[in-house]
């Protein structure tokens, strides 16, 4: 009896530990297994290269952008040199013909003295008058030849010049065609690698829009878009950055502007369609038209920081792109060349000067 039991519960084992696939059924789980495992890790090495890909495309970005940027503004700078030569050129040029015409009359005076001399006098008086006109005449003609000569010397100086400009002008040219098509190629792979970005465009620049319309003012609108968590830290960056575009500035933070209001942020009047780059390392949060400043785009920064640009004339930013600082994102409008730049860290405005270097 209890060595039937006994037979009775190793069968009831031997069914309970019976495994449940055949070993081939296991191998086949196992190889499918181990092919989802080598492809997981495939498609990890794909996603991190890309990602090295994406990180490698920015910071060669940043780097052409700065180049591109820097010999648009050297050319700028060379041909407002060649115009100021020009003008002292054509200054000198209208001054030598009225200095030939006065040249021309001295010597026609003196010609006439000279032939007419009047020695027979009977007195001194006539005989001392001729003598000073005709020393005054010469003395006016020596002034007039010295003065000529000068300013010839001087046309000859800033036709010299001129060469020399226009040879760094057109020299400037090959290298800046050749930086700008780099760049436009790396704008090109940015772009590509941002397909995944425009996909989830959609939804988000319709809320985008509605907020934009709602908006009264810059500042409604940057706080609509929302900002980086504040935090103890109030330190944009480590070091003063640069602007986001090359120019000269001309209305400061907290200055009167032409409405009489008090400015909140800087106004740079720029050259052209001047490269506009990201003032600092964050994502883009707006980028679309906004009433009476062009079309614009806020970034957030760490630190509760955003900043906004206007009057861009095209922009080569996404929102909810990550950005470097120093990278393109844009390029200023060439009808109104003047950027107006605002910092706002919360719901306040932040003077430039301290997150900044002068343009």
């Amino acid at each position: 009896m209890n060595s039937k039991r006994f037979i009775l519960i190793g069968a009831l084992l031997g069914l309970l530990l019976k495994p449940a696939y055949s070993n081939n059924e296991l191998t086949q789980i196992q190889n499918q297994i181990k092919q989802t495992e080598q492809q997981n890790k495939k498609l990890e090495q794909q996603l991190q290269t890309a990602a090295k890909d994406v990180e490698k495309t920015k910071k060669e970005l940043v780097k052409t952008a700065d180049k591109v940027s820097n010999l648009e503004e050297q050319r700028s700078a060379l041909s407002k040199r060649i115009a100021e030569l020009d003008k002292q050129r054509d200054k000198i040029s209208a001054e030598l013909a009225q200095s030939y015409n006065g040249i021309s009359d001295s010597a026609a005076s003196i010609l006439f003295i000279a032939s007419n001399p009047n020695f027979d006098s009977k007195t001194m008086h006539d005989y001392v008058l001729t003598s000073v006109i005709l020393t005054a005449a010469a003395d006016r003609f020596d002034n007039q030849i010295m003065d000529a000569t000068k300013k010839m010397q001087e046309l000859d100086t800033i036709r010299d010049t001129r060469i020399i400009e226009k040879e760094k002008l057109d020299r400037s040219a090959k290298k800046y065609s050749s930086e700008k098509d780099a760049l436009d190629k790396l704008l090109k792979t940015r772009s590509a690698q941002n397909e995944k970005l425009k996909n989830q465009q959609i939804a988000l620049q319709d809320k985008l829009k509605k907020l934009s319309a709602r908006a009264k003012n810059i500042s409604e609108l940057s706080a609509g878009v929302g900002s980086s968590e504040m935090s103890s830290e109030t330190r944009f960056s480590k070091r003063k950055l640069n602007t986001p575009v090359h120019g000269k500035l001309v209305v400061r933070y907290g200055e009167k502007t032409a409405l009489g209001l008090k400015s909140d942020g800087w106004r740079i009047h720029t050259h052209g369609d001047a490269l506009v780059m990201a003032p600092a390392d964050g994502v883009v949060k707006f980028a679309d038209s906004f009433r009476g400043f062009g079309k614009v785009i806020i970034m957030s920064h760490k630190n509760g920081y955003n900043t906004v640009m206007t009057n861009m004339g095209s922009i080569d930013a996404l929102v909810g792109q990550e950005v470097l600082a120093g990278e393109p994102i844009g390029r200023m409008n060439a009808n109104r060349p003047e950027m107006y730049l605002e910092v706002r860290r919360g719901d306040k405005s932040v003077d430039p000067a301290r997150l900044f270097n002068e343009p």
